[in-house]
């Protein structure tokens, strides 16, 4: 029976789990890390201005008071203009280095701030929470493209489906552990000792790429032409191009790689207006410490229900039925949430409107689609890669700003909030079709790798 379960959930060779588990411990470390330093960006932010407020002048012509919350959204719209700079350092080091050198590079990086801002960050001013607050961010935004380009630099389409199910678990299972572990032990350790921890973690993660670039030289996946483009003569073509654009450049080019822009720019807006409507439900039905419980209660079911779609669903799906199904569960299952909130908008129905997003969006939708870059050239799967990863999702996550101060606006009253569905209907719909898009020519691709093979 064990053998059956590991044949059905765990569908890998004997020679690819050396890989497999080395990449799942580093995606674990990456994202623990992340859930450590978002809660404390985020409070240190916060706590800075939360008495006082910030005040925003512009050229000297007036003054504009903000309360805490309204700052931490500038301060979200700045992490776009980070992620602008961190496309082209990126796109710059991807022409020199790949796989486990990238690793080394920015998690180098990473342990000397980590260890600078140890000695200023148990007694902040305001640039050190301002510049903290967009460190945090840049931890995810670097590290995860990082890991991602590694590893869809490291297996082949085919093999990825077996693989991600199983890799994208550390990630699932880091983000878990790591808001336990906070959870657990914040009051008792000060906030330059997490940093430390962070650290350690850094250091483990240089280590795990190690391994990993070892397994993968000693058998190395073949190069990808792909549309009759030569990989080679591709990558010398942009060695002299804008850093910058290139990019983009290669994303507006191919109609598979706008396809991926669709899902990523889509589920960063219907995520904002699913999270508006979750939060706006429990602010409408509870009050007072009821409103952190009931929190703590739907985070909890949220993880829960993640681990268990991407321990025995995941690569089930992707290995028996393909992306293009793997790729439509999570829209699906938004539409049954909004549609199940639009008309009976209670308080468990809008609650459990977070574990319709983040329940999917982290387990399967992320296997998935980190699996359609498998097929791409090198160029892709580091510069347009980093370019969507890093400039269009935070792009997306601005309008997405933008969006969630337009509806406060306009849907000030709750018995309102439920028609915010019919939006998110709409752009789950578009959503679909770029899904389906993707999803096909992912199998053609694959398709064309194996005859070829």
């Amino acid at each position: 029976m064990l053998q059956r379960l590991k044949d059905e959930f765990l569908d890998l060779r004997r020679d690819e789990w050396p890989l497999a588990l080395s990449m799942f411990g580093y995606f674990f470390l990456v994202i623990t890390s992340f859930w450590i330093l978002k809660p404390i960006k985020k409070s240190l932010f916060i706590q800075f201005y939360d008495e006082e407020g910030f005040t925003l002048a512009i050229s000297g012509l007036f003054q504009l008071e903000l309360l805490a919350s309204q700052a931490e959204l500038l301060a979200k719209v700045l992490n776009m203009v980070v992620a602008a700079v961190a496309v082209v350092v990126f796109t710059i080091l991807a022409r020199r280095m790949r796989r486990e050198q990238l690793t080394y590079a920015f998690a180098g990086f990473f342990l000397a701030a980590f260890a600078a801002y140890s000695l200023i960050i148990n007694d902040p001013g305001g640039a050190t929470v301002w510049s903290f607050y967009l460190f945090g961010d840049l931890w995810t935004t670097l590290m995860v493209a990082t890991f991602f380009a590694f590893l869809n630099d490291s297996v082949t389409p085919s093999a990825a489906k077996r693989l991600y199910g199983l890799v994208v678990l550390g990630g699932v299972a880091g983000g878990a552990f790591g808001t336990t572990f906070l959870a657990v032990y914040i009051d008792d350790i000060p906030v330059s000792a997490w940093l430390w921890i962070c650290f350690g973690m850094a250091v483990a993660i240089i280590g795990l790429a190690y391994v990993a670039g070892r397994i993968v030289r000693q058998n190395p996946p073949p190069e990808v032409a792909r549309e009759g483009i030569d990989p080679r003569r591709d990558e010398a073509a942009t060695k002299k191009s804008n850093a910058a654009l290139e990019g983009a450049r290669l994303v507006f080019r191919s109609k598979y790689l706008l396809s991926i822009v669709a899902i990523v720019g889509i589920y960063e807006i219907v995520s904002t207006i699913l999270d508006f409507q979750f939060s706006s439900t429990i602010a409408y039905y509870l009050d007072g410490p009821a409103i952190g419980q009931q929190f703590a209660t739907v985070f909890a079911i949220s993880n829960v229900v993640a681990l268990v779609v991407q321990i025995f669903l995941t690569t089930v799906v992707m290995r028996r039925f393909g992306l293009t199904t793997a790729l439509l569960i999570t829209p699906f299952v938004m539409v049954l949430g909004s549609v199940a909130f639009l008309a009976v908008p209670t308080l468990w129905v809008g609650s459990l409107l977070n574990t319709t997003d983040s329940a999917f969006a982290y387990s399967i939708n992320q296997s998935a689609r980190e699996a359609l870059y498998t097929p791409t050239t090198r160029d892709e799967k580091y510069k347009a890669k980093a370019f969507i990863d890093m400039f269009v999702q935070r792009f997306a996550k601005s309008v997405a700003v933008g969006v969630s101060l337009l509806v406060t606006l306009i849907f000030a009253d709750f018995s309102t909030i439920r028609w915010l569905s019919l939006l998110t209907l709409a752009l789950v719909a578009v959503w679909a079709v770029a899904a389906r898009y993707a999803g096909r020519q992912f199998a053609e691709m694959e398709a064309r790798g194996q005859s070829s093979a």
